[in-house]
């Protein structure tokens, strides 16, 4: 079970522009996918040059614009978005993980780097254009925003700093017409999950806890994103929605 891209009109977001930091997999790849079948141009930013060749590739993904974006500098930030004429929507989903290796120096740092201090990178330099065609924000989360994880202390930090991150800046661009949210998603099928959902006995103990009684899927957060994004929530800012199933309430 997942998202269908029937529940909403077919082009909610013609004309609009989209772009996805770290949109070339994952939660962020979905979510730009689902933009493109609702009638956005949605352009979708990764580091990995291999990847953005692979997805240029897909015949499946056709529409879809791939574009190189290190998040982590700002001057190629500020020239991607200098080279475009309009943004409406931007997702924040850029993101990593390093289990275990997070408490040494240089890989907590990267990690903040990556997943906290680039959406504030990216916000910035798109704020211009957000600010002219009076658009919004979506940050990614985690559930970990508010549950501790021992072994990812750097991504539990990061993703705690995106909720309140996502409420400084949903004042700050407020005034301007500019709304900025963030969804929290908590145990999708996606590459960084694997682990978890390959064992068996993981995957079930995490299932049982879950109010729904499954998984996520990726295609399960695009509908929160469509949402947060659209003129039904054009007095949502400020705001973090949790997307896990009742994970988070199941104590």
């Amino acid at each position: 079970m997942s998202f269908d891209n029937g529940t909403f009109c077919a082009d909610l977001f013609a004309g609009k522009h989209v772009v996805v930091s770290g949109g070339t997999s994952g939660i962020g790849l979905a979510i730009a996918r689902t933009f493109h079948r609702l009638g956005a141009h949605t352009t979708a930013t990764g580091s990995s040059m291999k990847k953005l060749d692979a997805l240029r590739d897909d015949a499946s993904l056709s529409g879809l614009r791939f574009a190189a974006l290190n998040v982590r500098d700002q001057r190629e930030i500020n020239a991607f978005f200098g080279s475009l004429a309009r943004v409406d929507v931007l997702i924040n989903a850029a993101g990593v993980a390093r289990p275990r290796d997070e408490y040494t120096d240089d890989v907590f740092t990267d990690v903040l780097d990556v997943n906290l201090r680039s959406v504030m990178r990216v916000s910035q330099a798109a704020r211009p254009l957000l600010e002219q065609y009076r658009g919004s924000i979506v940050n990614i989360a985690s559930m970990l925003s508010y549950l501790a994880d021992a072994d990812v202390p750097a991504y539990c930090a990061s993703k705690t700093g995106v909720v309140g991150l996502t409420r400084s800046l949903a004042h700050e661009y407020g005034r301007s017409g500019v709304r900025v949210n963030a969804i929290a998603p908590g145990y999708h099928r996606t590459e960084m999950t694997r682990i978890f959902w390959e064992s068996e006995a993981l995957s079930n103990k995490i299932v049982a806890r879950s109010a729904l009684g499954r998984w996520g899927e990726a295609d399960d957060l695009a509908g929160a994103a469509v949402f947060l994004a659209s003129p039904a929530a054009a007095f949502v800012t400020g705001v973090t929605l949790p997307v896990d199933g009742g994970y988070v309430s199941g104590f």
